[in-house]
Order: structure tokens, then sequence, then C-alpha cells
């Protein structure tokens, strides 16, 4: 069996927000930069927001693995994640947890 390779890589970064935050993180997603449609090997993202109150889902979909670390390590990445890295140095700088953390997983595809 072999994949269709539309989307060959797929990153997942799962967003814990507190819930003061929520409204906050959402409001940053409705207004983001779209830094990341720009970048080369990008194919499309989802923002999943959970039906049980658990972690968000950001899902980016690239043609390589290779596509997805040039995003992580590019201006273009900081400049979209900037208002978020704010809100998480303030709450530091405040002695507070920060309002958000996340964690990335990546896949390969392996079916459709």
């Amino acid at each position: 069996m072999t994949a269709n390779t539309e989307h060959s890589f797929v990153a997942i970064n799962y967003i814990d927000c507190e819930e003061s935050y929520k409204p906050r993180f959402e409001e940053l997603f409705s207004s983001r930069a779209k830094a990341i449609d720009k970048m080369p090997g990008f194919k499309n993202m989802e923002v999943l927001k959970p039906a049980d109150g658990s972690a968000f889902l950001i899902v980016s979909y690239w043609d390589s693995e290779e596509a997805f670390k040039a995003w992580t390590g590019s201006p273009e990445f900081r400049e979209g994640h900037k208002r978020g890295f704010e809100d998480i140095a303030k709450a530091k700088q405040e002695g507070k947890e920060p309002p958000m953390k996340s964690s990335f997983k990546t896949y390969s595809v392996l079916a459709r």
C-alpha cells in the first residue's frame, strides 16, 4: 500500500490553555498573521477546538518534514507566533505559569 503524497507530512501541535486564556487563544488564531501560508511546502492548516475542553489541535500539512522544519526555524515562524510568545513572557515576568503550553508530534501519512 502506498500513501497519496498530496500531503506527505503532518505536524500536530497540542495546545493546552488555562481556562481563562482560551478566548485569547481563539482571538490569536482568528486574527493570525498567515505567515505560514506563504512558506514553501506548506499545504494546509486546521485549528481544532476541543468539544470536551481538552487541548486545541493545530494540524498542519506539508510536502515534507524538511519544509516543516524550515518553517519552525524561520523569521516567519517567530512573527506568526509573536503575540502568543509575548503572552507567555509576560506571565513568566509576573511569576505566573504560562497561560498555554504546547507540544508537537509529527507524522508521515500512511494511507488515506
